[in-house]
This record gives structure tokens, C-alpha cells and sequence, in this order.
């Protein structure tokens, strides 16, 4: 089989044909392919910009909307966002010199439903 006709599947997909964690453990190979999503999350200034647009009117921000929540360059900010969209959290659009985010809701319900709740 050549390399070309194997699937390689995104974390986004990955966590959305797994199964949640407390129905059954995670294979090594799904593990791998989730981590950097999670590796995404796992920065507190992801974190906040992933709410910060998610929360933000209309359900899209702009590097122009988000710089005052931080003590941060644009630039950093800008690149903390390429990180979210690299991993699949976000999409973007370029709209003129900016460049408007939105967040990947059926990212958020792939997550939601990888962690699921405790088992009874």
C-alpha cells in the first residue's frame, strides 16, 4: 500500500469517530492522532482565545477584537491562532487585511463527546 492511498485522518475526525473515554480506552493510534488537538487546549491563552471568539457576537472575532484581553503583541495572538486553526478548532476567512475566526462547533461536539460523562 503506498503512501498516497493511506488515510490520515485530522484530530477533529479523529475525535469525532471515537468513542467517549469512559465507554472504552483509547487506542495508542487514536490517542496519537487526538493529542494535538488537546496539546491546542492545553495553553491558558488558547484556551481563552478559543472562548473568546466562541463567545464573541455573532460567533466570529478578528485579531482587531481580541487584542485588548491580552497584554499580548498581535502577532503572538495572531500565532496562538494559527496553532487553534492548524488543529482544527477554528476556520478563518480574510476579509480585507483582516482575518476573521470561527469556532469549529462540530470540533467543540467531537470533544464533548470524546470526554462525555462518568460512567454510572
Amino acid at each position: 500500500m503506498s503512501k498516497s492511498s493511506v488515510l490520515t485522518l485530522t484530530p477533529v475526525q479523529a475525535v469525532a469517530c471515537c468513542s467517549p473515554l469512559s465507554r472504552e480506552p483509547l487506542s495508542a493510534d487514536a490517542a496519537e492522532r487526538i493529542a494535538p488537538l488537546l496539546k491546542a487546549l492545553a495553553d491558558p491563552v488558547r484556551l481563552r482565545l478559543l472562548s473568546l471568539v466562541a463567545s464573541h457576537e455573532g460567533g466570529e472575532a478578528c485579531v482587531c477584537d481580541l487584542n485588548d484581553a491580552f497584554e499580548l503583541s498581535q502577532p503572538t495572538i495572531s500565532h496562538h491562532l494559527k496553532v487553534l486553526h492548524d488543529a482544527g478548532l477554528l476556520t478563518r476567512e480574510r476579509r480585507g487585511v483582516w482575518v476573521y475566526y470561527q469556532v469549529r462547533s462540530d470540533a467543540l461536539a467531537g470533544l464533548a463527546t470524546l470526554i462525555g460523562t462518568a460512567a454510572p
